[in-house]
């Protein structure tokens, strides 16, 4: 399920400051990203560019990202962000997330044409300045069958007003993916 972003006053915030964004990441190189550790969600062509994880700094990429990292973490309750890449001709099959405490934010920052997310029964596709909130929890996935490479920020943000304190670090996927990223 996707959420209103007028729900979140950051949104605005956040998308008035996506070129600022956008002129930083392209600052970066290819080899800057990393494959997305959990290879059965696809074949190839998911790769990430880490700032935070799982509440974790990643110290080194945030120096690369000063106005993208302060950005970020202006924003409340925010767990997890970077760079999501995903090459033409890429699939990321269904799956769901880890936790029922975050929801999900991705910002556009390249988006080709044929390039979609769906969650639960809904399919939209990115606009380059735009986010799309959405729960993570949800059945998803996504598909670039554009010309050129999708982009997003990607942002994890705890759920306001949710009880539930998930330590991140008690979840074994969550465990995994930070080994992978070299971040635990």
């Amino acid at each position: 399920m996707f959420y209103d972003n007028d729900r979140f006053e950051f949104i605005e915030y956040l998308e008035s400051n996506w070129l600022s964004i956008k002129n930083e990441l392209a600052q970066l190189h290819q080899k800057d990203f990393i494959p997305w550790p959990e290879k059965f969600l696809y074949k190839e062509g998911w790769d990430v560019f880490g700032l935070y994880a799982f509440g974790k700094k990643l110290d080194e990429q945030c120096c690369l990202c000063p106005e993208t990292t302060k950005l970020i973490e202006s924003i409340p309750g925010m767990t997890t962000a970077g760079f999501s890449s995903l090459a033409p001709g890429s699939h990321i099959v269904p799956h769901v997330g880890y936790t029922q405490s975050v929801i999900r934010c991705h910002l556009g920052l390249t988006v080709p044409d044929n390039c979609a997310i769906r969650v639960g029964s809904e399919t939209r596709s990115w606009q380059e300045g735009k986010c799309l909130v959405f729960e993570d929890t949800v059945e998803h996935e996504a598909w670039n069958r554009g010309s050129f490479t999708r982009i997003v920020l990607l942002l994890d943000f705890k759920k306001p007003n949710f009880i539930q304190t998930d330590d991140f670090h008690n979840i074994p996927q969550v465990v995994k993916v930070l080994q992978d990223l070299n971040c635990e």
